[in-house]
């Protein structure tokens, strides 16, 4: 059994050979990166990918709900229907605006314990890879965060995660997630980056109507084969992601 899981399309991108084959069994992967940097639709390559390559996957989204999900894969051509139809993917959509019911009343402060309800939803975790795309807005729409944030006091809330993640990861499951981390402060964002197997930092530069997105590998631990320090990747509709090789003059 190989100690990665493959990122597959091979005959279509060169993401799996550039990411070194894969990602890491029983790793914990965190990519930053800020608003429009390509996160979620980084991430939305890796599940299509390890769907293809018939591994099972969660995908947590804070963002879009099933049909927008759907529709947003199709865009990238990346049509996961026959995946979720055969429950080899399970798609959830973490809904972090707990506070408006449908009804109008207020949501319980049970409804908001978005971290609590994340760790006790054992069917998630059984996938070969969990993707929670926006693990940041979870953060902080959770009550508890919100008080120890406003005090500065993250640390025993935040290793607590971690020890949780490590559990998650021992019989192999590799978890992925994404955050801005604009919106998360340096007491939170340590223990996440020093914890995390793979660590990418994507960023982003306009060059005229163009928007050249760099995926900066700070960690990667496990890896298969060499990866560069760098990463160039563009989105594209209709082709999804892709890597570009720029040269320096």
């Amino acid at each position: 059994m190989n100690g990665y899981y493959s990122l597959g399309l091979t005959d279509r991108d060169r993401i799996d050979a550039s990411f070194g084959g894969g990602l890491p069994r029983g790793s914990l992967v965190l990519i930053e990166g800020g608003h429009g940097a390509g996160k979620s639709a980084l991430t939305q390559r890796f599940c299509y990918g390890f769907c293809e390559t018939d591994h099972s996957v969660t995908y947590v989204s804070t963002e879009l709900e099933a049909a927008g999900f759907v529709s947003q894969m199709r865009s990238l051509s990346y049509s996961v229907v026959s995946h979720m139809l055969a429950e080899q993917m399970l798609f959830l959509h973490a809904d972090v605006d707990t506070r408006e019911r449908m009804d109008g009343q207020d949501a319980g402060s049970d409804d908001r314990e978005m971290l609590t309800r994340l760790m006790q939803a054992e069917t998630m975790w059984r996938s070969d890879v969990v993707i929670i795309d926006g693990f940041d807005s979870i953060l902080l729409h959770d009550p508890r965060f919100e008080a120890i944030s406003d005090a500065n006091d993250e640390d025993d809330l935040m290793q607590n995660l971690i020890t949780f993640f490590r559990q998650i990861v021992t019989d192999g499951t590799t978890v992925v997630f994404t955050v801005n981390p604009e919106s998360l402060s340096p007491n939170t964002l340590r223990p996440l980056r020093t914890v995390s197997d793979v660590y990418l930092d994507i960023q982003t530069k306009s060059v005229g109507s163009e928007i050249r997105r760099n995926a900066l590998v700070r960690k990667f631990g496990g890896m298969g084969e060499q990866v560069d320090d760098s990463i160039g990747f563009s989105v594209q509709s209709g082709r999804g992601i892709s890597i570009v090789s720029r040269t320096v003059a």
